[in-house]
């Protein structure tokens, strides 16, 4: 008898090659960030290029430096006195820094924890000073300024009371401190209370060291903001004995004028220690702000 070839109905399933989905909107995404980090960092970029340039080059169309002129950066720093408003901005910084920590945490915590007469309003009246800008400020804080030099021994005008007590409290700091209080399981609170234990030893003990993400974050925005500060500083001395960096920053770019290698490199000088600070701090900075808000 014949063999006769037995085919299967079912036709054998071949393993097709698997496909990618292409996410076209991801693909967006990253591109757009791309742009806008090439955007953000050309401008510091183009600062270190030109500040290690000679001055034929600074002023002509090179785009990098033939020879690296390191020296750029001791004349600047020897022509602008430097030192003096670098010490200067270290202390107020630092004082202003240690300052809000010490306030927003106290605050901050009030608002999360704690239940007293008029606590909704206050809070409401702290948030609605988020949309003042700071110029508004200035007037009423410098009235009362000179009044307290006026009638308190301590010295305010040209001193670094009146360039650090002023910012040792922040709406902005507060709540971002608040939001992340908030999220601290109610459960820590309760077994603090049976072990005896009240708000200060619950605030130390338990909620900061918790909040260290958060803390990073309020410590880089004050920072930042002390360092950059230059119009109050301004307003409230009359010599460079108490001026910070920003200032020396401004008097030398009038004083180097088409010296543009010199300019660029007191610029990148100046800059410095907030790429610093942030280098060290970046991931507590992306933690707090990530998570901070992820309950009201």
């Amino acid at each position: 008898m014949a063999n006769i070839p037995v085919t299967n109905s079912v036709s054998e399933k071949r393993p097709h090659p698997k496909t990618r989905h292409v996410d076209i909107g991801r693909i967006v995404i990253y591109i757009i960030l791309i742009i806008g980090g090439l955007i953000s960092i050309t401008p510091f970029l183009f600062s270190i290029s030109v500040s290690l340039m000679n001055l034929t080059e600074a002023t002509g169309r090179a785009i990098l430096p033939a020879s690296p002129q390191w020296g750029n950066y001791v004349e600047a720093w020897e022509e602008a006195n430097f030192g003096l408003y670098f010490w200067n901005s270290i202390k107020i910084a630092l004082i202003s820094v240690t300052g809000q920590v010490i306030f927003c945490i106290g605050a901050a915590y009030a608002f999360a924890r704690m239940q007293f007469p008029g606590k909704d309003f206050l809070f409401t009246l702290l948030l609605s000073t988020l949309i003042l800008p700071e110029a508004v400020t200035w007037v009423p804080n410098f009235i009362t300024i000179v009044w307290l030099d006026r009638i308190t021994p301590l010295q305010w005008i040209n001193n670094w009371p009146a360039l650090t007590i002023p910012f040792m409290a922040s709406a902005f700091s507060i709540l971002l401190l608040r939001q992340f209080f908030q999220q601290i399981p109610g459960e820590l609170w309760d077994s603090a209370q049976i072990d005896g234990a009240g708000h200060m030893r619950y605030l130390i003990q338990i909620v900061i060291p918790l909040s260290r993400a958060a803390l990073v974050t309020v410590i880089l925005f004050s920072f930042i903001g002390s360092w950059n500060s230059l119009a109050w500083p301004i307003l409230v001395t009359q010599t460079p004995d108490w001026r910070p960096i920003s200032y020396g920053l401004l008097t030398f770019l009038d004083e180097a004028g088409s010296l543009a290698h010199l300019r660029m490199a007191g610029a990148v000088i100046t800059i410095l220690p907030l790429i610093i600070v942030y280098f060290f701090t970046q991931k507590e900075f992306t933690e707090g702000i990530a998570t901070s808000g992820l309950k009201g």
